[in-house]
């Protein structure tokens, strides 16, 4: 299995083993200002030529080190901002200590897909903008890295031991149905499966992940990872049906019908938004699902050995300002494309996707057009798209998120020249569930009403979580589902 690389012996070295001999001599305000262990990462040059994974890995001397300036706080404030509940100071004291397969089983405990998890999950947002590391310098920049150590220790779990599974509580005799192989589901039938539960997981596409596998570039998160995690289920006793799409193959009804005791959907948002602006029908015009799903899932960055292209031209755009956006524009450059513009309604401050995702597309020459609102995709004579109209903006008064909105200046227009646009504005809820299925309730954005304790749906022995409930979210959080689901479900069997 292809792993990452690991740089030649980082500078500072012989520091960072001097920290580690000491590491119990320091007093918590040394900790504290102990330096942070950056992790190395390919030249931006040179990454735009590959679909590699951007970062190198962290050696076990930098995990440790890193690890080494956690306060180990007493209220473990990282460990409560953890959808999943991972127990984050007592796997990075064990990571300092040099007990790396203490630190991974303790992570696994709660968490089926660290290796995932430690790419993806937006830990700024979560642990690490929790972290008193951070308070002390008054920086969310200086926080532990507790992803980076997270994804060093699972893919030295996996190439040095290979990867242990959970224990398996004795057979129920109850079979739970999952639908959708996205991360969801995945953590839902794993905790139901060491439950005790027989799990079958159905999937419409012919690989699990989900998004993780269709949306997540290459270069964030390679394939044979995700696969080797979903191996472990496998290992476990989860059981996968691909190709199966439920509410048109198989009802949710004739899964009841068919001996299951409970359904978990978790069908994601997989149904593109689109902006509902002239030229969006013409050739060379795509939503990111469509442009990702080629790239990622069906492999057209091989192209001509996979059969499924996207459009490789020079000048591209991409409409938004999120994850999608990013791994849209950064997926664009190293199809070949020399112009990447990256068109946003709002400034920078107000980008949703993550820091790191920004600076590595600065990095890789992506071209950002701040507070410019796209209004009609150009066209060629022939019928293909040839620019964008934007409308200049500027920041009014915050919404009801907090974000200031953006206002048109008044007869202020700008064209910029492209071949290719992708649309990266969201996505909701695929209807085709609730339409099948007679009691569920659905809000007016398509949603899944829950209980917000049990997760089951209005109608009994149906439960949900993960996006199809809370609209396009983190991976993390629709995993945080999953686990409060499966216990949900496991005490509705019992009470049955």
């Amino acid at each position: 299995m292809p792993t990452r690389a690991h740089e030649p012996r980082p500078r500072g070295h012989d520091d960072l083993r001097d920290r580690i001999t000491h590491r119990n001599d320091f007093k918590a305000k040394e900790r504290a200002r102990l330096p942070k262990v950056e992790w190395a990462e390919q030249p931006a040059a040179i990454r735009i030529h590959n679909i590699r994974e951007v970062p190198y890995a962290y050696t076990p001397d930098q995990a440790r080190a890193e690890a080494i300036r956690c306060l180990q706080c007493k209220t473990e404030p990282c460990a409560n901002a953890c959808p999943v509940g991972v127990d984050v100071p007592v796997f990075l004291h064990l990571v300092a200590e040099g007990d790396f397969k203490g630190a991974i089983r303790e992570i696994r405990k709660t968490n089926i897909l660290p290796a995932i998890t430690g790419r993806v999950c937006p830990q700024e947002t979560q642990c690490q903008q929790n972290c008193a590391v951070a308070k002390v310098h008054k920086d969310l920049g200086f926080a532990v890295s507790v992803g980076k150590i997270e994804a060093f220790l699972a893919d030295w779990e996996r190439e040095q031991l290979g990867i242990e599974l959970p224990a398996i509580a004795a057979d129920t005799g109850k079979r739970i149905a999952v639908v959708g192989a996205g991360p969801s589901g995945l953590t839902c039938g794993a905790d139901l499966r060491r439950l005790g539960h027989a799990v079958t997981i159905f999937e419409a596409f012919q690989k699990a992940g989900g998004v993780l596998v269709y949306g997540i570039p290459e270069f964030r998160l390679p394939k044979a990872i995700v696969e080797a995690e979903v191996d472990v289920l496998r290992r476990m006793g989860v059981t996968f049906e691909f190709d199966t799409v439920i509410g048109q193959t198989v009802t949710v009804d004739e899964l009841f019908e068919e001996g299951f005791d409970a359904v978990y959907i978790a069908t994601g948002a997989g149904l593109p938004y689109f902006m509902e602006i002239p030229g969006e029908q013409l050739n060379g015009v795509y939503s990111a699902n469509e442009y990702l799903t080629r790239a990622n899932l069906m492999g057209a960055y091989r192209f001509p050995e996979t059969d499924t292209p996207v459009l490789r031209r020079d000048r591209i755009a991409v409409l938004g300002g999120g994850n999608v956006a990013m791994d849209s524009a950064r997926t664009a450059r190293r199809l070949g494309a020399k112009h990447v513009h990256v068109i946003y309604r709002r400034s920078h401050a107000e980008m949703p996707a993550r820091h790191e995702e920004v600076k590595h597309a600065m990095e890789e020459g992506i071209q950002f057009h701040y507070l410019r609102a796209p209004t009609e995709i150009l066209a060629t004579q022939d019928g293909w798209a040839r620019g964008v109209r934007v409308q200049v903006c500027e920041l009014g008064e915050a919404d009801a998120r907090g974000r200031r909105k953006p206002i048109p200046v008044a007869g202020a227009f700008e064209e910029i020249a492209v071949e290719v646009v992708v649309e990266a504005i969201g996505n909701g809820p695929n209807p085709l569930i609730p339409k099948t299925t007679p009691g569920l309730e659905v809000t007016r954005h398509g949603t899944l009403v829950v209980d917000p304790k049990t997760m089951m749906t209005a109608r009994r022995g149906v439960f949900a979580g993960g996006d199809i409930v809370a609209g396009a979210s983190t991976v993390i959080l629709a995993m945080g589902h999953g686990r409060q689901a499966a216990q949900a479900i496991h005490e509705y069997l019992q009470a049955a």
